[in-house]
């Protein structure tokens, strides 16, 4: 492990030390000598596939740089300001220079040692093998974005329109190979730092599709996996094409279910105990009740605000106080009304005899999870840091997830939820008079449209928003940053794709109750029962007690454990083909199934006691007392152990595999003109992803996507900064989302970090690199919280727009005066630039 963060920090030295051009040459002359030199070693099939490796490296190589250097020679065409150098363009070439300079490093490497008795002949190899799949991915992204350059409007990012490349891509990206960037390459393109986190990352979500939907409670399925992951991380090539087929054949429930992981008691108590300490730290639910705030242009006049009621009718929204110290109001008889217990966690905030005065200032924080998954629970360590270095009460919402409770349900009850602090901010310890909204990834989005919102009403709007990475297009647009999707070990583009489909509402649940088939058009569980189950979940706690709690859980703990143990065996002794034969027909025991088998089955097997988050905990009720049975029929396997197949094969007629397999071919020629002649990247071996271009007018709604808000709704928002991460898929949302911004003569400021993957915030721990970008965000919201720091409004630009011009006249303007900036950090602080001549979007269609 030490050897390989070696050659990766060396291979980022590369990176940054020489040009495309003389690194492409450098690599063309090792290359044709080590491809020579293994030619000449004989018949031995190891040194004729060093030769093939070195060889098909030199074409890769030759053909990407031209491609490259076209995307270089523009990109700064769509950079926000001379001085904030990100776009997806941008990160397409950082991202290839990436991958030419570990092959660089790897063909040095090689001609220096290939006649040492200690080298490494099958290691290198496989190395080579897997880093030339990913150059030949590359390639193809370098002309699917040269082909985004030839269609899109001159300073644009995203392709315009329903169809179109969009929908082209969507279908060639369910034909591409991906596993090669979740093997050996994994996470290539961030720090070395991130990459073992990852690697972790990658293991753990490979062996819980494993044990997905068993029998076993929360923390027995990680401790399964403990048992299972070991075969995944001594071969790569395993992990990648696996986690591969998972990202294709997975639903949404799944991702929710993963990302929930952190939700478990233990590993929160982990995660909290290297955490800051804070004296508040209370789960509060307030209730579905109408009430009425002033106006801001006129406080003589009251606007009623509403509880939230889309799909699933009135219900408490649920929000957790979080405060360094213990302020006037947070212990009020009058808050403590509100407050819902979490067992022995509940037990965080004791009577105080000194209280801090209210603090002039309140955070309201908005989770992300891609609008499906994770809780305020999940943030709390980066939340408490964040209290106390602000020395500032936040208030976290916890909003109800999609699929279950679709747009605009989370809008509505973040919107309730703010409305409800700035009415109430002496119960939260501030007096208000500066309000900052923050979110990250979804929760950016939630803070722009609950912003805008907030105008539409006439309401007070926050005197700032801090948004991390966020989205501001939720409609499947093609861009060149959305292309790093099929490399993004966090962000797959089916991932994204199932959740933006679930918060549109195209991915139904069952409704409890309703008779089958019947989507959830009305109420959850929490509606339908007229009791929460998180209510449920507390009267359990309280009557078990904190030491019932534990016995239970350590019950529950050894006997997964065991199971997983058993599990492990069993694994091993398939792969060696020792696997015991019981002839007699197997009515008891239950075949293991992996995660893709476990997606094609029916919703309706899902826990439905909590619409809010669906954790590992809920596992654990699936399917009752007993694990699910197959049938006899489909329980029976082959003799040969190298015939057992745990994923369900495609279902369908033959007809309808035929007509899928014509359909795809004719992609792949109507694609065809996309690429050279000679060229053709490679093609998944999973089968097709199945991918569906969003077409429901509502993700144009600007309370969705407010990217296409119209100019007069965006001009209402009060002063953005926006911090997104240079390799990040949704970067070119916060670029173009800034750029408009900047155009209408709004105060935004955009810094974007290298190196780092969506999500840094919650890695806020885990290395230097992630600790400099969350004192970043940290860095913003102190300038929205002090007075007398906002950002100047550059001058509004007079010139009429020429959409005819040529490309190369729209070269940014540069700042009139500039700051310095953070190593390893792109922004011009707060000097602003002249608006762009292009937004690249034009007003929202409805």
């Amino acid at each position: 492990m030490l050897g390989i963060n070696r050659e990766r920090k060396m291979a980022s030295r590369l990176t940054h030390g020489m040009d495309l051009r003389a690194m492409t040459q450098s690599l063309v002359a090792l290359s044709e000598d080590n491809a020579a030199y293994f030619a000449s070693q004989g018949p031995g099939d190891t040194a004729r596939r060093l030769a093939g490796a070195f060889s098909g490296i030199r074409e890769q190589a030759l053909g990407l740089e031209p491609a490259l250097g076209q995307l270089l020679g523009v990109a700064h065409l769509f950079d926000l300001d001379a001085e904030t150098p990100a776009n997806g363009y941008r990160s397409l070439v950082h991202t290839a220079r990436c991958c030419l300079a570990h092959l660089l490093h790897k063909a040095r490497y090689v001609t220096t040692s290939r006649k040492s008795i200690f080298f490494r002949a099958g290691h290198n190899l496989a190395e080579l093998e897997a880093y030339l799949a990913a150059l030949t991915q590359l390639r193809a992204l370098a002309y699917y974005a040269q082909r985004l350059l030839a269609v899109n409007r001159p300073g644009g990012l995203f392709f315009e329109g329903d169809g179109g490349l969009s929908a082209d891509f969507l279908k060639e990206y369910g034909t591409l190979h991906k596993g090669c960037f979740y093997g050996r390459c994994l996470g290539f393109q961030f720090t070395p730092a991130i990459r073992p986190f990852l690697q972790t990352i990658s293991i753990g979500l490979v062996s819980f599709g494993e044990h997905y939907k068993r029998n076993e409670s929360g923390i027995g399925v990680a401790a399964s996996s403990l048992f299972t992951g070991g075969r995944f991380a001594i071969d790569p090539e395993l992990r990648g094409a696996e986690f591969e087929r998972i990202t294709q054949n997975l639903d949404v429930h799944f991702w929710k279910a993963f990302w929930n992981i952190t939700e478990i008691e233990v590993l929160s108590s982990l995660a909290n105990m290297v955490s800051a300490t804070v004296r508040v730290c209370r789960a509060l639910s307030l209730p579905p009740q109408a009430f009425e705030i002033p106006l801001a242009n006129n406080p003589q006049v009251n606007v009623t605000i509403s509880p939230p009621v889309a799909h699933t009718g009135p219900g408490p929204v649920l929000v957790r106080l979080i405060s360094y110290d213990l302020r006037e109001g947070q212990d009020s008889e009058e808050l403590n009304i509100l407050a819902r217990c979490e067992g022995p966690r509940s037990l965080e905030l004791r009577p105080r005899s000194h209280h801090a005065p209210r603090s002039k200032s309140l955070v309201i924080h908005i989770h992300g999870g891609g609008f499906v998954a994770q809780t305020s629970k999940s943030h709390e360590p980066y939340l408490k840091s964040w209290a106390q270095e602000l020395g500032v009460p936040i208030l976290s919402i916890d909003y109800s997830l999609a699929p279950e409770a679709p747009f605009p349900r989370a809008l509505e009850e973040c919107f309730f939820a703010y409305c409800w602090a700035l009415k109430n901010c002496r119960l939260l310890g501030s007096t208000g008079e500066r309000v900052c909204l923050a979110g990250d990834s979804a929760g950016g989005n939630l803070c722009f449209t609950v912003s805008l919102r907030a105008a539409a009403y006439g309401v007070r709007i926050p005197d700032g928003i801090m948004a991390a990475y966020p989205a501001t297009m939720l409609q499947a647009s093609a861009s060149p940053s959305r292309l790093m999707s099929l490399m993004d070990p966090l962000l797959p583009l089916s991932v994204l794709s199932k959740c933006l489909s679930a918060y549109a509402g195209e991915a139904g649940v069952q409704v409890p109750g309703a008779p089958e088939g019947r989507e959830l058009v009305a109420k959850t569980p929490k509606e339908c029962t007229g009791v929460e189950p998180e209510i449920q979940e507390d009267q359990e706690q309280q009557a078990l007690g904190v030491m019932g709690l534990v016995k239970r859980d350590t019950a529950l703990l050894l006997r997964d454990l065991r199971l997983g143990a058993s599990s492990w065996l069993n694994t091993f002794l398939e792969l060696g083909g020792r696997r015991p034969v019981d002839r007699s027909p197997p009515t008891t025991d239950t075949m293991r199934r992996s995660v893709s088998e476990a997606a094609l089955q029916e919703s309706s097997s899902l826990p439905k006691d909590s619409p809010k988050s669906l954790t590992l905990q809920d596992l654990s009720l699936v399917g009752g007392s007993t694990p699910p049975v197959l049938s006899s029929s489909e329980e029976t396997l082959s003799s040969a152990p190298q015939d057992v197949n745990f994923f369900l094969p495609p279902s369908g007629t033959e007809d309808e595999v035929l007509e899928e397999q014509e359909e795809s071919q004719e992609n792949v020629d109507h694609l065809g003109s996309t690429f050279p002649d000679g060229f053709q990247p490679r093609r998944s071996s999973q089968g097709r992803a199945n991918l569906s271009l969003q077409t429901s007018p509502i993700v144009k709604n600007p309370f969705m996507s407010p990217l296409l808000a119209h100019d007069s709704m965006l001009q209402s928002l009060p002063p953005v900064h926006i911090v997104a991460c240079a390799l990040d898929p949704m970067l070119d949302d916060s670029v173009m989302f800034a750029r408009r911004l900047r155009g209408l003569g709004r105060p935004v400021t955009l810094r974007v970090v290298d190196d780092l993957p969506h999500g840094f915030l919650s890695l806020a721990s885990l290395c230097r690199e992630t600790r400099q970008a969350t004192a970043l965000c940290v860095e913003r919201i102190r300038l929205i919280l002090t007075p007398g720091t906002e950002i100047q409004t550059p001058p509004t630009s007079t010139k009429p727009r020429c959409s005819e011009c040529s490309r190369n006249k729209h070269s940014p303007q540069t700042p009139t005066s500039a700051t310095s900036t953070t190593p390893g950090l792109r922004s011009p602080g707060l000097a602003q630039a002249q608006p762009s001549r292009h937004s690249g979007l034009g007003p929202a269609r409805s």
